[in-house]
């Protein structure tokens, strides 16, 4: 069963392979197996790495209207394209799992474990960031203190959550605790159920 220092180092991976280039337009490129664990979860923290960067881009005060309107479309899609990954992860859990058999008094857990993997993902992103702007030359020694204040609390995020990770594994292999699924079911990107959309359609 996957570790969360597995996903760990699979997003870091990810992250150090983006920001070779920095750019949000660069091409994933992993060597791992089509669809295994290994290159969704890749793929998952690619995605997010990338649109991290399109958030930045769109706040920025003095971007043209056109490119705004450009960037938030592909964050749209990106976040649609996140979901979607996440619920191809749930199944790969789900599926890997699917031969324990609950206990009677199981516990139902609030979340799915692709939707704790996701939150391992971003944090492992505002890691990398938050250590970037401990390191800024360019920047007061106040702002670099209260960085350094918030990477540490970060890091002790991250040692929480994988415990927690590997806590809620070990619970559902053991019976002990049981997870539902649940699809995200999102309603604006759909041309069936956005009335902008369905009411606008030729």
């Amino acid at each position: 069963m996957m570790k969360a220092t597995e996903c760990i180092a699979l997003f870091n991976r990810a992250i150090d392979d983006y920001h070779v280039t920095d750019d949000v337009d660069a091409k994933m490129n992993s060597d791992f197996v089509p669809d295994s664990i290994e290159e969704l979860l890749y793929r998952k923290c690619w995605i997010d790495t990338v649109q991290w960067h399109l958030e930045d881009i769109i706040r920025d005060p003095e971007i043209d209207d056109k490119k705004g309107i450009e960037i938030k479309r592909r964050i749209d899609a990106s976040n649609q394209a996140r979901t979607d990954l996440v619920e191809q992860i749930d199944d790969w859990f789900n599926a890997t799992l699917s031969e324990v058999k609950p206990k009677e008094n199981a516990r139902l857990n609030t979340e799915s474990i692709a939707w704790v993997v996701d939150r391992i993902s971003i944090l492992c992103l505002k890691l990398y960031h938050m250590k970037e702007q401990t390191e800024r030359p360019d920047a007061e020694p106040a702002h670099l203190q209260k960085c350094h204040m918030k990477y540490a609390v970060l890091l002790e995020q991250e040692q929480d959550i994988t415990r927690s990770f590997d806590e809620l594994l070990e619970d559902i292999a053991s019976g002990d605790r049981i997870v539902k699924v649940y699809r995200q079911m999102k309603m604006y990107n759909d041309e069936s159920l956005n009335p902008v959309l369905y009411q606008n359609k030729d």
